[in-house]
């Protein structure tokens, strides 16, 4: 059977001499695995339609297991995320966050949206840890894991300082903090940010200022919630976490 599919490479892997084996998140399939013959040679007309991050239209027939590309236009190359060594290392822990992190049933249309419009905002140069870390609670809402943010997940309390209960999936307010003794203090500016975390579609997401100190919160927030919650040994993960040790 041959179908036509909008889609984002987002694994892409050598396969015999000449060829690769793509997988494509789609707007209407999920996630795909696609044979693109003669991708590796010079001159392959569907090459740049193996790279990664790449969305364009595929046409390819399958019966069962892997399709076999047999045509295909790029609508987007994306090859600024393949040109700048921070914005690859970005996009790959977006792309192979989508790819390990969620099931079949977890991907739709909106999560292809949000992937599009998280390498859209790369490439456009917003942000890259406030970027990533909208999508990584997209991540994690599409898991069924998005931490309780609107009231303590005890009290019901909605005032006053809070802390993040990993654990428990929700801030917690002061008077039930001994409930939690590992929970992370939330300053005022990180809930705030947080809340729009959980509230905002990629796609509208603009130039947001933030001060380093909260940058550096929620991303020590972020990372806390995905390994707990996602526990994940990622490649590009690591990628991202040595270039902060080495400042590149």
């Amino acid at each position: 059977m041959q179908y036509r599919v909008e889609g984002i490479v987002i694994r892409s892997m050598d396969y015999g001499e000449g060829n690769k084996i793509v997988t494509i998140l789609t707007n209407t399939h999920g996630k795909i695995g696609i044979v693109v013959r003669g991708a590796k040679k010079l001159k392959s007309r569907h090459g740049s339609l193996a790279q990664l991050f790449t969305y364009g239209e595929y046409l390819f027939f399958r019966n069962s297991g892997l399709g076999t590309l047999t045509h295909g236009e790029i609508i987007e190359s994306h090859h600024v995320l393949r040109e700048q060594l921070d914005k690859t290392a970005y996009s790959s822990y977006a792309v192979e966050l989508v790819d390990r992190a969620l099931q079949e049933e977890d991907l739709g249309s909106f999560m292809f949206e949000q992937l599009k419009a998280c390498l859209t905002a790369i490439s456009e140069g917003k942000d890259l840890l406030i970027t990533i870390q909208l999508f990584e609670m997209k991540i994690l809402a599409a898991a069924g894991y998005a931490p309780d943010l609107s009231a303590c997940i005890s009290c019901g309390n909605e005032n006053g300082p809070m802390a993040l209960s990993v654990r428990g999936g929700g801030i917690i307010c002061g008077r039930c903090r001994y409930k939690d003794p590992s929970a992370i203090e939330l300053s005022e500016g990180a809930l705030k940010l947080l809340r729009l975390f959980w509230q905002l579609d990629m796609r509208r997401l603009g130039n947001i200022q933030v001060k380093d100190e909260t940058k550096q919160q929620l991303k020590h927030i972020m990372r806390s919630l995905m390994d707990t919650h996602i526990g994940l040994q990622l490649k590009s993960r690591s990628f991202l976490d040595q270039m902060d040790r080495y400042s590149l």
